[in-house]
This record gives C-alpha cells, sequence and structure tokens, in this order.
C-alpha cells in the first residue's frame, strides 16, 4: 500500500470501471454559448494587436473557437452547445424564432466538442450571412423577443445531467447592453419582466450566466442599463464587472494548451497513533509531471483507433514431481524452515505474513523539533494528507488536535511508512490555514515528506576544495541581484515542448496546413541579459574567479586546452563539413532522411548544436521540428 509516485501520477480518468472516471463524471461542465448575431455585432469594430480592425461578431467567434480547441485538451470530456439569438433563420428543438442552433453531423446539440465542429464552425463566418443571416430580432411593434427565446433554448439544452454533479453555464455575448431600447411603454416593461423572469428562472435550475460584453472604441457597455439586474450585479461587484469581463474574454483568446486535472484522492490511509487509536486520511498529490498522452494507433485510411489483440501462441504449464515417488504433485508445493533436526513447513501464506514489514498503514513513532528537518530531506513530490470520517468516525476532530498542538509546538512528527518492498520512515509537517481578503489561501493539514535512507546521504569528504574568497562571493550576489527575477513563479512558463506537441497533434486532426506558431518562453532574455549593469556584474564576476587571463575553451585560465575540449571542437567542425554535402530540407521533403543512417543524423544534430541521444525516430523528429515541417 505504499504511494508509488508511478502509480500517484498515473491518469486513471478514462478507466470506466475506476473510482477517478466516476469522478470526473460527476464533475463534469456543460456549457451553451449564445452570440447575439444583430448587424450591430457585424458593424461595430474595434482595433486588434496587429492594428487591423475586428468586428464584435469576429471577435465572439475567435473566442470560441479558441475555446473549443483548447477544450479538447484541456477538459475532453465536458460538453458545449453554440446558438446564435437575432437570426433570420432558425434551428432550434422548440422552434422558436430568431435563434440557430449550430451543430454539425453525427453530434448531438449539447456533445463533445469534434475535429469538425471546430473545422466547420471556424469558418462560420464566411457562410453566416448567406446560410443563418442576421437581422433585430427585438423591434418596436413586434412580440418577439430573441434575447428570451435564447435563454429558453439554452435553458433546455442543459437539462442534461443533474446540477448536483455538473457545472452548467451560459456565456452571452454582445454588444447591445440596452437590448429593449427600440420599445417603450408597457411593451417594454412586459419584456423585461418576462425576460428577467427566464433569467431567474434557469439561475434556480443552478446554472448560472455569464455576459461577456464588448464595447464600443468610444463608448463603453453600459451594463447597468438592463444586463446587472439579469446576472444579478450589485454594489462594488457592479463597479468590477467591466475590467473582469474585458481580462475573461482576453484568457479566453489566449488560452494556454494544458490538461486539467482536477482535485482528487489518491488512496485513504489510516494513522495508528498509540493504544488501538487510529484515524482514517485522505491523501492528495499535490504535483504531477506533465506528459503528452499515450499514443493511440490510428487505422491509415478512416483514422479510427485501432484494438491490437494479443495471442498468446506458447503456452506454458509448469509441474512439481515428487522425488521419491515419481507422482504428479496435486496439491500446492510447501517451503519448509530447518530448525533443531526438524522440518518446519510453512505454507505461502505464512511465508506472506513472515516478509510483511507493514500492512500499508502509517504508524506514529514521535515527534522532532522542526529544525531537524533539512530541505535536503524532501526528496521527492510530498504527499497532502487530510482527515476524513467516512470510516472512522470522530477522525477530523483528532486530526485537528494533533495538528494544532504541533503547529503551536513548533514539532512534526515522524512515522513509519511503507510496504514489505520499501518500509520507509516520512515526517508529518502540520500546515495551518492561511486566511486572507480573497479567501483560504492554504488549507490545513500534513505535508508527508518522505524521508531519505542514510545511503541517500552524502557528506562532503572533499575538504580540500577550493573556498570562494569575499570578493567572489560579493560578485557573485551583485550578480544575482542584477539578473533576480521580481514576483516569479513557475506558472508564468508554458512548456514550449508540450506546447508544439499539442499544436501538431491540433494541425493534425483539424487537417490545417501552419501549425500555430509557439512562444518559447523559457528562451534567456537577450535584452534583459544586455543591460549595462547585468554586463558589468557578469564581466566583474568572471575576472574575480577566473583571473585575467580567462578562456572558455580553456581549463580554468591556465591558457591550455583540455583534451575533451579539443576532441569536442575537431567533432564539430567535422559535422559541419559532412553536413553541407545534404540537402536536408530536399531530404526531409521527400521523405528520405529515414533511409540514412544514425551516423549521418548525427552530423546535422551536431552542426546546429541539437542533441544527439535517443532512438532514429526521435532524430529524424528532432531534425523535422528544428526545420519547421
Amino acid at each position: 500500500m505504499e504511494l508509488d509516485p508511478d502509480d500517484i501520477f498515473k491518469d486513471d480518468e478514462d478507466d470506466p470501471d475506476s473510482e477517478f472516471y466516476q469522478q470526473r463524471e460527476s464533475s463534469k461542465e456543460f456549457v451553451v454559448y449564445l452570440v447575439d448575431a444583430s448587424p450591430k455585432m457585424f458593424s461595430s469594430t474595434c482595433p486588434s494587436e496587429d492594428g487591423k480592425e475586428e468586428t464584435h461578431f469576429h471577435i465572439a467567434i475567435s473566442c470560441i473557437a479558441q475555446s473549443l480547441k483548447t477544450q479538447i485538451i484541456n477538459r475532453s470530456y465536458d460538453e458545449v452547445a453554440i446558438c446564435f439569438f437575432n437570426t433570420r433563420e432558425k434551428k432550434n428543438l422548440q422552434d422558436l424564432n430568431a435563434a440557430f442552433v449550430f451543430n454539425v453531423a453525427e453530434r448531438e446539440y449539447l456533445d463533445r466538442p469534434t475535429a469538425r465542429l471546430i473545422k466547420d464552425f471556424d469558418c462560420i463566418e464566411e457562410s453566416f450571412m448567406k446560410d443563418i443571416g442576421s437581422q433585430y430580432g427585438i423591434v418596436s411593434g413586434s412580440r418577439e423577443n430573441s434575447l428570451y427565446n435564447a435563454l429558453w433554448i439554452a435553458q433546455a439544452l442543459l437539462r442534461k445531467g443533474s446540477a448536483k454533479t455538473a457545472d452548467k453555464r451560459i456565456l452571452l455575448f454582445t454588444n447591445e447592453d440596452d437590448p429593449f431600447g427600440s420599445i417603450k411603454g408597457v411593451a417594454k416593461a412586459d419584456m423585461t419582466r418576462t425576460t428577467l423572469q427566464r433569467a431567474k428562472d434557469a439561475q434556480d435550475l443552478g446554472i448560472s450566466i455569464e455576459l461577456l460584453p464588448l464595447s464600443q472604441p468610444d463608448e463603453e457597455f453600459n451594463v447597468s442599463l438592463f444586463y446587472s439586474d439579469l446576472i444579478g450585479l450589485e454594489g462594488d461587484e457592479l463597479a468590477q464587472f467591466m475590467p473582469s469581463a474585458g481580462q475573461k474574454l482576453q484568457d479566453m483568446k489566449d488560452q494556454l494548451r494544458k490538461r486539467m486535472f482536477t482535485k482528487r484522492i489518491v488512496r485513504r490511509i489510516t494513522l495508528s497513533i498509540a493504544n488501538g487509536l487510529s484515524i482514517e486520511l485522505n491523501t492528495y498529490a499535490l504535483i504531477r509531471p506533465t506528459m503528452p498522452g499515450a499514443i493511440t494507433w490510428l487505422d491509415s485510411v478512416t483514422n479510427r483507433p485501432l484494438k491490437v489483440m494479443y495471442f498468446d501462441i506458447l503456452q506454458t504449464e509448469r509441474s512439481f514431481i515428487c522425488a521419491d515417488t515419481g507422482a504428479l504433485m496435486q496439491e500446492p508445493a510447501k517451503r519448509y524452515q530447518p530448525y533443531k533436526n526438524d522440518n518446519i513447513m510453512l505454507s505461502v501464506e505464512e511465508l506472506s505474513e513472515i516478509k510483511r514489514v507493514s500492512t500499508g498503514h502509517l504508524h506514529l513513532l514521535g515527534f522532532k523539533p522542526l529544525s531537524c528537518l533539512k530541505d535536503y530531506h524532501n526528496m521527492r513530490p510530498s504527499t497532502f494528507i487530510f482527515p476524513s470520517d467516512k470510516e472512522v468516525i470522530g477522525s477530523t476532530c483528532i486530526f485537528i488536535a494533533l495538528l494544532r498542538s504541533m503547529v503551536r509546538l513548533k514539532r512534526f512528527a515522524v512515522a513509519f511508512y511503507g510496504s514489505s518492498s520499501r518500509p520507509q520512515l516520512v515526517a508529518l509537517v502540520a500546515q495551518d490555514e492561511i486566511i486572507s481578503a480573497g479567501g483560504q489561501v492554504e488549507p490545513p493539514g500534513m505535508h508527508m515528506i518522505y524521508l531519505p535512507y542514510s545511503d541517500d546521504i552524502h557528506s562532503n569528504t572533499n575538504a580540500g576544495a577550493p573556498r570562494a574568497t569575499d570578493d567572489q562571493i560579493f560578485r557573485a550576489a551583485s550578480l544575482i541581484k542584477r539578473i533576480d527575477l521580481k514576483d516569479f513563479s513557475v506558472f508564468q512558463f508554458a512548456n514550449p515542448g508540450l506546447q508544439r506537441h499539442y499544436a501538431i497533434l491540433q494541425a493534425l486532426a483539424l487537417d490545417e496546413d501552419d501549425i500555430p506558431e509557439i512562444n518559447d518562453e523559457t528562451l534567456p532574455d537577450e535584452e534583459g541579459m544586455a543591460r549595462p549593469g547585468v554586463v558589468k556584474a557578469v564581466e566583474e564576476f568572471k575576472l574575480s574567479v577566473y583571473g585575467d587571463n580567462y578562456d572558455e575553451e580553456s581549463d580554468m585560465g591556465n591558457g591550455k586546452a583540455s583534451d575533451a575540449s579539443k576532441k569536442r571542437k575537431t567533432a564539430a567542425e567535422n559535422a559541419v563539413k559532412e553536413s553541407a554535402n545534404y540537402n536536408w530540407p530536399d531530404l526531409a521533403d521527400n521523405g528520405q532522411l529515414k533511409d540514412l543512417t544514425v551516423t549521418e543524423l548525427k552530423y546535422y544534430l551536431t552542426a546546429n548544436n541539437l542533441p544527439v541521444t535517443g532512438k532514429k525516430e526521435v532524430l529524424i523528429s528532432r531534425i523535422l521540428t528544428h526545420l519547421g515541417k
């Protein structure tokens, strides 16, 4: 019952029989995109990042298209529907006017996004006026209320699933802050009342309505005219709504390709405290590596997943024969241990019990001051533990009392944990709850840190190693201060390899000719490193450590190039020379790279300072990536 990192980080979300699959089904998100298609959405424009004018309709379409593309990677099991209102044509199950539900074949109105849906939706602007059309659905003298119809259709689409187990949302795109502005008197009051009541009915069913307003360049969207009542804004929320809505629109356009993993329990364990007192704990993996999805083999013609059948041709059986009689043994063999001229017979179950070092539970051994726990003791990602009263009533009360005492006394608990194959000591470090004005920042609980074995800790026996002088330490500190990143967070940087991987998958799935350009945020900031203050700090540090005669190709400034550096330089020069004999772009375009040997492929990689490790397929992929193929 050990918490194996490979088991913790294993993704079981696609196994229908797993607990995580059932949790996934209960955490679905159903979204209906409502897009205003009135003529005002096509006539109103605002400048884009490249300086060109974009219509509000184009902005809404591009936001939804980008959201659909990233959703397949982020949360592919969520379901969406797209509905236009203020349209000339109508298409919906309720047969209501001025509302058109966009969909493709072999897909329900509310369903998971598909490649065909995304491809057709990307081209909808070109055919919208011909196939769907635009018109003002709310005009004076008419009782037709297109916004009411759209909300009714969205509510009907979101009847699927339960509000207790699914998050249901309506995202409304419009640039009309007063949809009933052209109507006067009793008719306007009646339309306003019925529309607000329809929105309230949807919210009472657990459906949230989110407004994404599109403002004019010279006039801001006035949410207080109508929509503040529809979505329930008041007080400070009303003043902060427009900035937050603008940021939400920007986030939809610039969504990062990444998989989203919901919080889930890894395993339930028992903590044995003393004298038979035990409590139940839930364990959570706080960190998991981000890896590309598993390889799925597809049919080259139909592009459908292949099912691989394995046949065990050589089936082997093992039998035991009695050495005395030669008879076939029917019962399973038993093992024995000689003891005082007698053989003690042991069954398989007894041997398994003897070898069992731990039952997989957590056994509390004692407490130590926090100062005894060092940073280097944390050699692998820790596990977060939290109490549960599901099986053992009262676990939460005991856990809270234990946590508060550990926080007050500044102690951590030492416990024994592991299986017969890997018994291990762990440290339980208490974390108190941290609350700020925005809510809970850190939850209360304990971090289970896997303590190293004695062989994992190596003492520094190199007592004669050179020591840095005070001047060298001062120059190093000055350099670090110059290049220190303010408010740094690992979440600011995306994995460029994964981003390119997802971009290639998107291009293949949507038959796109061009692969989306990926911005590598991990590359050095050459402009920042070229600042005079940074350059001066670097030169002063190099001068203090290596001296005046420092050469990057020499050994610590002695002026004599090492044999290794000479060999590397010679190999690099030879690779550049040999690489020039091949037309690499033509080889890549004609698919002839696979005909080259590994040595020939490494000529290109070495000449372009690329890694040369991996199998032949990896080297070819690396060359194609560098060539932009």
